[in-house]
């Protein structure tokens, strides 16, 4: 019965799949936008189903066809399920929005195909049962998402963009192809049963083959060029050129396929330290990056670009230091924000034009500042403590909850600046103290929903790990104080000329459009067929 179940699961991206290879849709576009968002919704409906399945009988496995673990099959866990109704809800969401956005553009049928093809795809990505058919639904997303960039493909910064997305996308396929031919011949198959329980006995025994060592390596490589990471990076930025569904497509959904690949290979992972490191290390410095060339941005759409590369930086930072469960938790909200950020970026902004009101008074300084911070450090500290989370038992989770809850201190740091009052700081403090009080106990959730399914959250393994955590948590102190910094006093000499270099991105996407250019230059402007 749950077999029979499991499969029907497979009917959602299948129909999303007709919808997309129907003849001529520039002759009936609403038609077709209508027969999307019924195959979406349905997918929707489908996986509220699975999940129902998974939470009463446990991880559901069926496969046919292929040899050695390829082939068709599904696999649903905690992740799978998780990821399923996820991309589910974003692709519906998208698709609906399509309808209305597109609405009389000579291209609207052809646009909404693309969009179902490549949510099929990825969800085909978070149900595969085996290495192989993940590999086919990962190259699958990325030429759909090609596709997409370049569905206005007279705009030149779309071509450079899909271009270099192209052969980064071309390398990771190289990087995970390599992987699964290391783990096959490590394991002896490629569905996720047999790579698990390999895992299982390597863990048990200690021994540490050389083939799994460079399988994890690349698994990393490939998740750190799909998650446009530092610095290579620039072609998400420059997507901005696309319709906003795509915008929101990618960064609520497809640019989680990194961080998706680690977690759903974790506990082949969890035997390599020095793959864990690599995510570690390189994510650390693209959360920093993004995160500081994010507060210099005056484009709504590029400071959530920037936004999306610094949270998949966190993402990889967590990945890196063992919280698996914490990061699928990241990986939930950034998605459902960030499609919300995208798709009401337009009226986010006319609301705030509408509701502001000047400053009621007070002079902010630096020294109330560090009070707050020093305040929230200590709240984080007093909630991490009482949930068991702490830089030593789960350093992942406890670095990215400090970083969350120091959103919070400009929020103390204004309680107090202007014209404080009992109430005023009461509220704050609360508020302030939920929110990591909240943060903690979703990361409890979380480790109780992915339980079996992805190693348990790591201790800390040594000092290069407590210097990530006090690294990344200082840093972020102290993007804090340069924050206020920038708003206190602009005019000085190197806080100009700093947020000048932060605000071109320090020149790394300009370095790379100028290689990119050599290497693969754009035709002169011309009129294109979108079809």
């Amino acid at each position: 019965m749950a077999s029979t179940m499991l499969w029907l699961a497979l009917a959602g991206p299948l129909g999303l799949v007709a919808v997309g290879l129907l003849p001529e849709p520039n002759t009936r576009p609403h038609a077709i936008a209508r027969l999307a968002f019924g195959a979406a919704l349905t997918t929707l409906a489908l996986a509220a189903v699975a999940l129902v399945m998974v939470a009463a009988c446990g991880p559901l496995y069926t496969r046919t066809l292929g040899l050695g673990g390829g082939g068709l099959g599904l696999y649903l866990d905690g992740l799978g399920v998780t990821m399923f109704v996820l991309v589910a809800f974003v692709g519906a969401a998208v698709i609906r929005y399509s309808r209305n956005y597109l609405d009389g553009d000579p291209n609207q049928g052809v646009f909404v195909q693309r969009l179902c093809l490549t949510v099929a795809a990825v969800l085909m990505l978070v149900i595969a049962g085996n290495l192989v058919q993940l590999a086919v639904a990962w190259v699958a997303t990325s030429l759909g998402l090609h596709k997409l960039l370049l569905f206005y493909p007279e705009r030149r910064a779309a071509q450079l963009a899909a271009r270099k997305k192209f052969v980064l996308s071309r390398l990771g396929d190289a990087c995970l192809i390599g992987a699964a031919v290391l783990l096959y011949s490590a394991f002896g198959g490629l569905d996720y049963p047999t790579l698990f329980q390999g895992a299982a006995v390597l863990a048990a025994s200690g021994s540490d083959p050389a083939a799994v060592q460079a399988a994890a390596l690349l698994v990393a490589l490939a998740a750190i060029l799909r998650s446009a990471q530092f610095p290579l990076h620039s072609w998400l930025i420059e997507v901005m050129e696309t319709p906003t569904p795509v915008s929101a497509l990618l960064h609520a959904g497809i640019i989680n396929a990194g961080g998706f690949l680690v977690l759903r290979l974790a506990s082949v992972m969890n035997l390599s330290a020095s793959a864990l490191d690599a995510l570690a290390v390189v994510g650390a410095v693209t959360a920093l990056f993004g995160s500081l060339v994010m507060l210099t941005q005056t484009s709504t759409k590029v400071s959530l670009a920037f936004s999306t590369v610094a949270q998949m930086g966190f993402m990889l930072l967590q990945l890196g230091l063992g919280a698996f469960s914490a990061a699928l938790l990241h990986m939930v909200a950034h998605s459902l924000y960030k499609a919300h950020a995208f798709l009401a970026a337009g009226s986010v902004i006319d609301v705030l034009r509408a509701s502001w009101t000047p400053s009621p008074g007070g002079a902010p300084h630096p020294g109330r500042l560090a009070i707050a911070l020093a305040a929230v450090t200590a709240g984080v500290l007093l909630a991490g403590y009482l949930l068991g989370i702490s830089p030593v038992a789960g350093p992942g989770g406890f670095a990215l909850g400090a970083i969350v809850a120091m959103s919070l201190v400009l929020l103390l740091a204004n309680a107090i600046d202007e014209r404080p009052s009992g109430y005023v700081l009461a509220r704050a403090a609360l508020a302030a103290i939920g929110v990591a009080a909240l943060y903690f106990v979703l990361q409890r959730a979380a480790e109780h929903l992915l339980a079996g399914a992805v190693p348990a959250t790591r201790v800390l393994r040594g000092a290069f790990d407590l210097a990530i955590v006090v690294g990344i948590v200082g840093a972020f102190a102290g993007i804090t104080l340069l924050q206020n910094e920038l708003a206190r006093r602009p005019a000085l000499p190197l806080l100009r000329a700093l947020y000048v270099h932060l605000a071109n991105g320090l020149y790394a996407g300009t370095i790379a459009n100028r290689l990119a250019l050599r290497l693969w230059p754009a035709p002169s402007p011309a009129t294109h067929d979108r079809r």
